[in-house]
Parts: C-alpha cells; sequence; structure tokens
C-alpha cells in the first residue's frame, strides 16, 4: 500500500510534492522539451488490477486488538494504532473491521452511550487528552489506502469480563426495561421494537457524522446458550417481549426470534444505503449456518441456536458482503473448510460478495502457518468467493512467520477491494497526469538507462467534478507491471535511477469502480 508515511522525513517530503503548484496540461503532458527520449501520451493498457478483499478484524472488547490494555495515554493509544495500520499496509490488506461498540459502549465521541471501559479503565471517561479514536483511525487509514469498516455489536449490552462500575447513560441505567440479564452477561432484548429502534439509531449516528467505508456486525444476535448450574442451557429471558409482540400469533417462538433479527438486519442496510449508499454493510455470521446433509458440515446450528437466518439476508441482498467464520481446517471431518466455502458459494445466487473469515490465530496454537495459505488459496479457486478476513489483527502483529508467508506469497501482489455494481454510479473522468522534464539539471533529455542523478516527477488531479476516493498507479519497467494504491489526497510521484518505460493512473471512487486509465510512454526522440 503506502510506505512512508509513519516517518516524519517522509511526510515532509510528500506535503512539499502536495503543496508545489501545479502548471495546466492536456489530459497527459510532457514538460521536456528535446532530447533523446521523452514521455508521451500513450495507448498501452496496463493490467487490470487485482481484485480481492484483505480485511483484519481489530477487537476492542477485553483489549483483545486495540488498545492492548486499559489506561494507556492518548499519546500511546495512537502510537499503538498508527504500528496496527503501518503493518495493515505493510502486509497489503485493504480494509480494518474496527471495533467501535463492543457493548453498548462507544470507542468514539457518542451522543448516545457512554465512552468504552476498554479505552481508560472507566466507563463514562473521555481519553485525556480529549480525542476520538474514531476519527484518528480513519484519518490514518485512509491515509494508507485502506477502508476502515465500524463494527459494531447490536444487542450486547455488557460483556464479561467487566470492571468498570456502570456509568449514568448506559442503557442498562437509561432504559432498565430493555436489558435481559443472561447468565454472566446482559442483553438488550431484540424483541422490544424500541430496542431495535435504539441500536438503528446509534449505527445511523456513526454513518451520518464520520466517513466510514463501511458497518460491520459479527456473529452476536441473540446470544450463544449460556448453562446453568445443572448443566442445561438458560432460556433468553424474553417472555414479556413474546407476549406483547408474538405470543398467539402465526409464529412459533423460535421464528419470532429470527424474525425480529431478519427485521433489524433489513432495516439497518436499507438505512445505510437512505443515507450513505456508498457505505457497506457487512456481516462475519457463525460459519455454519444450519448442520446440512453433510459428513464434513456438522456442528452448532446458528439459525436455530442463535437465530441468524443469515443465508435469507445474502438471497435477499440485505448485506453487501457476508464474511460467515470458517474457523476449521480444510481436513476437519466434521467442519470442513472447503466444504463450507462451497456451501456458502452455492448460497450467493445474487452475486453478492462472500468472503471467508480466517481464524490465523490459530497459527498460535493448532495449525501451520501453511494451513493459512491453503485456506486463501481455497478462496481464490472456489467461484463467487472475493476474499478473506483474518482473525485477528494481533496475530498478524505478533506471528512474524505468518506475516512473512502473507507478503511474499498469499499477499505479494497489492489488490483493490471487488467492485459493488449494484451500489451504482458512474465512471469517474480519466484523471490529467503529468510528466515534468527530467535529467540531472532542468532541461535536459530524460535518460532512461541512467541509474542515478536525474529524476522524474509524475503530477496528476482530477479531470472531472466528482473527488476520487483512491488512486491507482501502475508502472512498467523492463517489462514488469508494478501497482500501487495511493491515497487521494497524494498528487505527485517521484523516480529517481531507473525510470518506469509506462506510467499509467486510474482513479478509484467509493464503489470500487476504476476510471479508463491515463497513460504515458517513455519513447526514444
Amino acid at each position: 500500500m503506502i510506505s512512508g508515511l509513519h516517518n516524519p522525513a517522509a511526510r515532509r517530503i510528500q506535503s512539499a510534492f502536495l503543496g508545489a503548484a501545479l502548471v495546466s496540461f492536456p489530459d497527459c503532458a510532457l514538460a521536456a522539451t528535446s532530447g533523446a527520449a521523452a514521455y508521451e501520451p500513450s495507448a498501452i493498457a496496463p493490467p487490470q488490477p487485482l481484485r480481492e478483499f484483505r480485511g483484519a478484524w481489530v477487537a476492542s472488547v477485553a483489549n483483545l486488538d486495540w488498545p492492548s490494555r486499559k489506561g494507556l495515554s492518548t499519546a500511546e493509544q495512537k502510537a499503538e494504532l498508527l504500528v496496527l495500520l503501518d503493518r495493515a499496509a505493510q502486509l497489503k490488506l485493504n480494509v480494518i473491521i474496527f471495533q467501535v461498540r463492543p457493548a453498548c459502549d462507544a470507542l468514539y465521541a457518542s451522543r448516545i452511550e457512554p465512552w468504552s471501559e476498554y479505552i481508560t479503565g472507566t466507563m463514562g471517561k473521555a481519553p485525556q487528552p480529549l480525542y476520538d479514536p474514531l476519527t484518528f483511525a480513519l484519518e490514518e487509514a485512509h491515509k494508507r489506502g485502506l477502508e476502515l469498516h465500524a463494527w459494531f455489536n447490536p444487542f450486547r449490552a455488557r460483556g464479561a469480563p467487566s470492571t468498570s462500575p456502570v456509568a449514568a447513560n448506559h442503557v442498562s441505567k437509561a432504559h432498565p426495561r430493555w436489558v435481559r440479564r443472561y447468565g454472566s452477561q446482559a442483553w438488550l432484548d431484540p424483541g422490544e421494537r424500541e430496542v431495535q429502534d435504539y441500536s438503528l439509531s446509534v449505527v445511523m449516528d456513526v454513518v451520518r457524522r464520520y466517513d466510514i467505508d463501511g458497518v460491520h456486525f459479527d456473529d452476536y444476535f441473540y446470544p450463544y446458550p449460556e448453562k446453568d448450574r445443572s448443566g442445561n442451557d438458560l432460556d433468553f429471558p424474553d417472555y414479556s417481549s413474546w407476549k406483547r409482540f408474538g405470543f398467539g400469533g402465526r409464529l412459533n417462538r423460535g421464528d419470532w426470534r429470527r424474525e425480529n433479527i431478519n427485521g433489524f438486519v433489513h432495516r439497518v442496510y436499507d438505512s445505510i444505503k437512505a443515507a450513505k449508499p456508498w457505505v457497506q454493510f457487512g456481516v462475519s455470521p457463525f460459519g455454519i449456518w444450519r448442520p446440512v446433509d453433510s459428513p464434513r458440515i456438522r456442528g452448532f446450528d446458528a439459525y436455530s441456536r442463535l437465530y441468524a437466518d443469515s443465508r435469507k439476508w445474502l438471497a435477499n441482498n440485505w448485506v453487501d458482503y457476508l464474511a460467515p467464520q470458517l474457523y476449521w481446517s480444510i481436513d476437519s471431518p466434521d467442519q470442513s473448510f472447503p466444504a463450507l466455502l462451497k456451501w456458502w458459494s452455492d448460497q450467493n445466487v445474487k452475486g453478492r460478495h462472500l468472503i471467508a473469515g480466517i481464524e490465523s490465530a490459530n497459527t498460535n496454537t493448532k495449525w501451520k502457518v501453511q494451513e493459512i495459505l491453503n485456506q486463501i488459496n481455497l478462496t481464490r479457486r472456489q467461484p463467487g468467493v472475493a476474499g478473506q478476513i483474518q482473525w485477528d489483527m494481533k496475530t498478524l502483529m505478533q506471528n512474524s512467520a505468518l506475516a512473512t508467508a502473507l507478503t511474499t506469497e498469499a499477499y505479494r501482489d497489492v489488490a483493490l477491494v471487488p467492485a459493488s455494481p449494484w451500489l451504482g454510479g458512474t465512471r469517474l473522468e480519466k484523471p490529467i497526469l503529468r510528466i515534468e522534464r527530467g535529467g540531472a539539471g532542468a532541461g535536459r533529455p530524460i535518460n532512461p538507462s541512467a541509474e542515478n542523478g536525474s529524476i522524474v516527477t509524475a503530477n496528476w488531479e482530477a479531470s472531472g467534478p466528482r473527488k476520487p476516493w483512491l488512486w491507482l498507479l501502475q508502472t512498467r519497467t523492463g517489462n514488469i507491471w508494478k501497482t500501487e494504491t495511493l491515497p487521494v489526497l497524494q498528487s505527485s510521484r517521484v523516480w529517481t535511477g531507473t525510470r518506469p518505460e509506462v506510467i499509467a493512473l486510474r482513479a478509484l471512487d467509493r464503489n470500487g469502480n476504476a476510471s479508463l486509465p491515463a497513460t504515458m510512454q517513455l519513447v526514444p526522440h
């Protein structure tokens, strides 16, 4: 992705380029006027960029990924986040799934819910000096060409372990009638209509106020079953809402619970698209929808135990992407990664993005790194699968063998997030690309074989009224193409030594659509 942006010197250099005055030229222009070689507009078509969703979850609950512990200073929190985002860019990831609401609390400046205890150690206490972690994360992710999807837990109200006193504006105090104690945790009751309105308002508050690229839910809808003292499953205590809203109706209690979740997911999708159509909505459900008549797809039934009919959300286009958590090995006899991957692909009849959730953390305990590489390769061979999300970012930070394998094998080349044509939008206009004159001094001819001394600088800008989201820069040197994604604020690139034979630039919009390339070729005169 973008290299060197964490380096102060690199930032100063980049700022100098961004602030340089630009001269008006045609679509592709050359400032060198004479010499042995010059860049001229070209009809050469660069290769189509690789498309693959490459994400990682960054969990804040229990300080799993970020921040590493409660009570870090603002400077320490920011420093940790910069290291994390730099690693994501180095690995050539393109999406960060950033947890902003673990349990009706906020890792951002919320007008509705209290500050999360995972920030300062005390629920409701703001970081000092005051800053907004989500704003900071967005700015820094976008500088590195990374999308950031805000990850919400829609109905968990209080998780374990939680040690901080409950803040006065937490939902369990502000609206105790909505909250159900279930085992060691507290949950909002999805059967309460006011609960659904409330959780939707939290999501939409973030959608409207922040420049997020996506909204993300995980696998928690109704809670995973907990046991009583006799070892029996506890039933979720929603009889009062069932009696008021579902009792005596056409649906049994299980179907009623599923319809509560179905209706909520549908409302979230429609609300996001009404406010900001380009913001994606993704869900990462438990990896088994239901055990099916197959010896390799057995186990927990999320349909009947979590009341999550995730196949229906995919079939009805209520998500832009679905990322089932396929946290089993390829050779697992009862939960086979390839068998589940194919089953989910077969369900994706509408052609939304199907992403495989991969448990990279198992490389620390159960699996070899090669298992992850093999799973990634399987996603690339399975039709209808658009990429992967790694659980979790901490593993990608700490497991050097996995990080090395990803950068040298699986993620060797840059990839763009897959385009979402159902989100609409017309293609951006071809950008304006300019090549400044080069050589050892101003006005001297460009020498394409020189290793030192001369400099080539490309400058560019958008050519239409619509602002791009990213730039895609492709260069050919020695008949080998190289691809880079650059943030929209970057408007120049410098080469010293060996010059590219071809320079091509495309503009990308928020839906992943690419413009035609503006291309220039170094030709002898």
